[in-house]
């Protein structure tokens, strides 16, 4: 039994014996942070932090640049003739005749589609034939009142029949004037939707008529343009169908009805298409332009720090001594804003230089900067 007893005391013994010299050897020289006299002492900072308060911060500009730009707008549109109109006939009929081609020039006037006007026509040689009774009675009873041998009332009743007459056969002459379908103004015709021998009833469509030698570019503005948008302002007009291609337009008219569902405006603008290379129904963007800076001051979009409602920029300075240079905070107005750009209004001039990035790490006026120059300036809108 005391046999047994003799395994754990001896791995108690050795235990606490192991402990023991770890505890000596970790302990039997002084800590390299006490004293000699038990006292705390920090360690030596590093050699290289000294100077890392006074490092400059490293930041990207930019120039202020002067450039051409234009105060305008963007908007869609759809083009329209300058005139335009389907062709319908007034009464029915049986077309006997096509005076034109597919896509012909017409001219005002023009007789572009005849309907079967036989009946009306013997209606009109009838008319003129009782115009001509009713002249010539009318004229007789004239010399015989001279000579006294009838009355005054006779001569009254044959020139009713002269009227009567003359009223019957305007009546003939325009039922078959209305079978005749003309062009109402000189443009190009459409594509014909009859043909010869056809029966066409009153309000049947035949072929449209477009005058495109100038066309219109209708769009819409929202409401804060109202006081902007001026008749006879120039606008830029792009045609995707045409891209590369540019038109000018002028504002023609301003709808003086503002739409109250999109709270916005109708503008009609004329193009010139004397080269008939616009059609209507084409999709349009309209660029509207109120004015031109031929010398704007412009700095990248990302330089600008919004604050309290405010703009800021933070302008890159030479400090007092030696190729130092130091930031300086400055409040600016902003103008007409581009994509990536924006216009300076007060506050910058012509060659300042201004940062781009890094303005996180610039929590005060007068720190020192290094500035990388990365070659960046606004380009021309």
């Amino acid at each position: 039994m005391a046999s047994k007893l003799v395994y754990p005391v001896v791995a108690v013994v050795g235990i606490a014996a192991a402990s023991g010299a770890a505890w000596w050897y970790q302990n039997r020289a002084p800590s390299s942070s006490t004293s000699a006299q038990g006292v705390a002492v920090s360690p030596a900072p590093a050699a290289s932090a000294a100077p890392a308060a006074s490092r400059p911060v490293t930041v990207e500009v930019a120039r202020v640049e002067v450039t051409r730009l234009i105060d305008d707008v963007q908007a869609v549109g759809s083009l329209r003739s300058r005139q335009g109109v389907v062709l319908r006939p007034e009464v029915s009929g049986r077309v006997s005749r096509l005076n034109f081609r597919d896509g012909d020039r017409v001219r005002r006037g023009q007789l572009l589609v005849q309907l079967d006007d036989q009946l009306p026509q013997a209606q009109v040689k009838q008319s003129e034939a009782e115009l001509s009774i009713a002249r010539a009675n009318h004229k007789r009873n004239q010399e015989l009142l001279a000579q006294n041998f009838i009355s005054q009332r006779t001569v009254d009743e044959s020139a009713a029949n002269l009227d009567v007459a003359q009223a019957k056969l305007a009546l003939a002459q325009a039922t078959a004037a209305r079978l005749r379908i003309v062009a109402p103004f000189d443009g190009i015709a459409g594509i014909r939707a009859v043909n010869v021998g056809d029966y066409l009833k009153d309000g049947t469509d035949m072929v449209n008529i477009e005058d495109i030698d100038v066309v219109y570019v209708d769009y819409r503005l929202p409401e804060r343009f109202q006081t902007q948008v001026k008749k006879g302002q120039k606008a830029v007009v792009d045609i995707d169908a045409l891209p590369g291609r540019t038109f000018e337009a002028q504002i023609q008219a301003i709808d003086p009805l503002i739409d109250a569902n999109g709270r916005s405006i109708a503008v009609r603008a004329t193009i010139d298409n004397r080269q008939q290379l616009l059609r209507p129904g084409m999709f349009a963007r309209v660029s509207t332009v109120f004015g031109e800076r031929e010398r704007a001051l412009v700095i990248p979009e990302e330089a600008i720090v919004p604050q309290g409602g405010r703009q800021f920029v933070i302008k890159v300075v030479n400090g007092a001594e030696k190729d130092s240079q130091l930031s300086k905070r400055v409040e600016v107005k902003v103008g007409i804003r581009r994509p990536g750009r924006v216009e300076i209004l007060d506050g910058l001039s012509e060659g300042d230089t201004v940062v781009t990035a890094g303005h996180q790490r610039l929590q005060k006026d007068g720190a020192a900067v290094k500035v990388i120059d990365t070659g960046r300036t606004p380009a021309k809108p």
